[in-house]
C-alpha cells in the first residue's frame, strides 16, 4: 500500500452496501469533506433532461470549452448524486478544460437495471441534439465515469455502436466494474481490501440487476464483439477486486482494434483518489484530466 494512503484507510466507511440508505449517508459525509475546484471562470448550471422520467444533470463549462464529457458518478449504482460528485466533476472540468455534464441517474435497488443505463443514454442523446446550445462540438463528445459510472459509460458506447446512435469520440473508464461474474484473480482474492471488496461489489450487482439476467449493456465484459468502439483510457487500482476485469477488457479492446491507454496505479485501492492530499492521488486526477484534454483536442 502507498504509505501516504495507509493512514487514511480507517477513515473510510465499512465496505457494506446491505443498507443502501446508510451507505448513501456515508458517501455524502465522505464527499462533503472534499473541497470542489475553485474556478471562478467556470459556468455551472443545473438542467432537467427530458425523459421518462426526466434526468437531472449539472453542466460545468469552462471558458472556451468545445469538447465535452458525459460523466457518471460511482457508488455501486446504489450511492451518489450530483452533489457528492461535485468535487470531482468540477476538478475534471477545471483541469481538462472540457465541459463536464454530470448525470444524476436513478439508483438501485429502488430502480434496477436498465434505469441508470437508460438515464445515461438519454443524456447522451440530449447532449448530441443540443450541442450547439451547450457550446459543444458534436464531434467531440466523450463518456466516462468512475467504478459503476465507468460501467455505464462503457455500456453506452456499446449501445451507441449497435443502434448507430450519437457519435462518441472517447471513453474514460476509471476503475470500472464490468463483469458480474467476478471470476478474475483479483475479484476472487481481494476480500478485505479498503472501501471495495468482492462481497461489496457482489451486493452492488444484486441491487443493480434485481431479478434480471445480465446482458452486455449491464455487464460490458459479456459483450462478444468490442470492435468499432471509441478509443479508451482505462485506469485501475492495484488493490481493487475490479482490477483484473478492467485490464482484461482493455486487452480485448486492443485485440478488437480499439486504441487503448491503460494505466495501473501501484499501491492504490478503489476510490483512494479521494485522499487528495496524497501525491499519487494528485497524479491520478491530473492524468485523467490530461487524457481527456488530449482526446478532445483531436
Amino acid at each position: 500500500m502507498n504509505p501516504e494512503l495507509e493512514p487514511f484507510i480507517p477513515l473510510f466507511p465499512a465496505a457494506d452496501l446491505s443498507d443502501p440508505a446508510a451507505a448513501r449517508a456515508d458517501l455524502e459525509a465522505l464527499a462533503s469533506a472534499v473541497p470542489p475546484a475553485d474556478s471562478p471562470d467556470m459556468v455551472i448550471e443545473d438542467h432537467l433532461v427530458p425523459g421518462d422520467p426526466d434526468v437531472p444533470v449539472r453542466v460545468y463549462r469552462p471558458l472556451q470549452a468545445q469538447g465535452a464529457i458525459i460523466w457518471m458518478h460511482g457508488g455501486g449504482w446504489v450511492m451518489g448524486n450530483l452533489d457528492t460528485e461535485h468535487p470531482w466533476a468540477s476538478r475534471a472540468a477545471e483541469l481538462s478544460g472540457a465541459t463536464v455534464i454530470s448525470v444524476g441517474y436513478r439508483l438501485a435497488p429502488e430502480h434496477p437495471f436498465p434505469a441508470a443505463f437508460d438515464d445515461a443514454y438519454t443524456v447522451l442523446t440530449w447532449v448530441s441534439e443540443h450541442a450547439a446550445e451547450l457550446g459543444v462540438d458534436p464531434d467531440r463528445i466523450a463518456v466516462g465515469g468512475h467504478s459503476a459510472g465507468a460501467n455505464l459509460a462503457a455500456a453506452m458506447t456499446l449501445r451507441a455502436r449497435d443502434e448507430q446512435g450519437p457519435p462518441i469520440c472517447f471513453q474514460l473508464l476509471h476503475q470500472p466494474g464490468l463483469d458480474d461474474r467476478q471470476r478474475t484473480w483479483s475479484a476472487r482474492n481481494f476480500t478485505d481490501t479498503p472501501w471495495m471488496t468482492r462481497d461489496k461489489f457482489a451486493t452492488a450487482w444484486r441491487h443493480y440487476m434485481g431479478s434480471q439476467p445480465a446482458t452486455p449493456y449491464a455487464a460490458p465484459a459479456r459483450a462478444e464483439d468490442l470492435s468499432g468502439l471509441p478509443p479508451a483510457y482505462i485506469a485501475t487500482a492495484e488493490f481493487d477486486p475490479l482490477r483484473d476485469e478492467a485490464i482484461e477488457y482493455a486487452l480485448r479492446l486492443l485485440q478488437a482494434g480499439v486504441s487503448v491507454e491503460l494505466h495501473q496505479w501501484p499501491g492504490t485501492f478503489h476510490g483512494s483518489q479521494a485522499i487528495v492530499s496524497a501525491e499519487v492521488s494528485q497524479r491520478q486526477i491530473a492524468e485523467l484530466a490530461t487524457a481527456l484534454r488530449h482526446a478532445l483536442a483531436k
